[in-house]
């Protein structure tokens, strides 16, 4: 993997990042792959309006606490997209599900059933958004196909 798709994260991981942009069910709709560098606020500057164009009913978007920011002046009446940011309360000890937050949680947990996504092998930040939503794609058609044995009458 080359030095230049990789960067040192907060806690000195040398790593990549992942950035999903996931829909209310949970399935991702769109991924940008960046170096652990990277913080989540970069990201989701490209990755947010690129996801407003492609998906023109986008209307609100829920975020945690590390989209704060200048982040927060894209997001509004200008855009077009309300931006929500859910935080944890300060007085929170130990773990705590947050608001909307565990459904990007729950996509992550499903996108790494598929071994491939466990380790980054991929030399290209490209080609690993390409095997998320490659993943993406094969969950989605899994349940699609599984749906439609159980037949119309049970399906309901």
């Amino acid at each position: 993997m080359s030095n230049s798709s990789r960067g040192f994260d907060v806690g000195k991981i040398n790593d990549r990042g992942r950035h999903p942009l996931a829909d209310t069910l949970g399935l991702v709709l769109d991924v940008l792959v960046t170096p652990a560098s990277t913080t989540d606020r970069d990201a989701a500057r490209i990755l947010l309006p690129a996801g407003k164009e492609r998906f023109r009913r986008l209307a609100r978007v829920w975020t945690d606490g590390g989209y704060t920011g200048h982040l927060t002046d894209w997001g509004g009446p200008a855009s077009g997209v309300a931006l929500d940011i859910v935080r944890r309360s300060d007085d929170a000890q130990g773990f705590q599900a947050l608001p909307r937050r565990w459904v990007v949680e729950r996509s992550f947990a499903w996108l790494l059933r598929g071994r491939h996504l466990v380790r980054v092998c991929e030399r290209r930040t490209d080609t690993g958004e390409s095997t998320v939503l490659w993943s993406v794609t094969r969950l989605m058609s899994r349940r699609l196909a599984a749906r439609h044995q159980l037949g119309p009458a049970r399906a309901a």
